[in-house]
């Protein structure tokens, strides 16, 4: 069974830094995509920051600039450091990653436990 555990949030002022972290144990093959999502009160669950196993990354317009996602491959684990956050920024955050557990199997997505996020004004 491969599970995501994120680590990092927290409560932190406008203006300020976090950096989550998210990783990836149990049996794996291999690891495709990697990505942040988060979710504020009231809201759909929202595309952040995604990187590929080659290391492109993709970001939404409203974070472009302030986070940066990157991965340690030799960890199965991926980061997102957030710069300048905004009360905007305030969600539950979601790591995800596509998993293969073996050679032959199908890439399969996984969530974790989600890490809260408050940023004060």
């Amino acid at each position: 069974q491969v599970q995501l555990v994120e680590s990092g949030g927290g409560l932190v002022q406008a203006g300020g830094s976090l950096k989550l972290s998210c990783a990836a144990s149990g049996s794996m093959f291999s690891i495709n995509n990697m990505g942040w999502y988060r979710q504020a009160p009231g809201k759909q669950r929202e595309l952040v920051a995604l990187i590929t196993s080659r290391g492109d990354t993709n970001y939404a317009d409203s974070v472009k600039g302030r986070f940066a996602i990157s991965r340690d491959n030799a960890l199965s684990t991926v980061y997102l450091q957030m710069n300048s956050l905004k009360p905007e920024d305030t969600a539950v955050y979601y790591c995800n990653a596509e998993v293969k557990v073996a050679l032959l199997a199908e890439y399969r997505e996984v969530w974790g436990q989600g890490t809260l996020v408050t940023v004060s004004s």
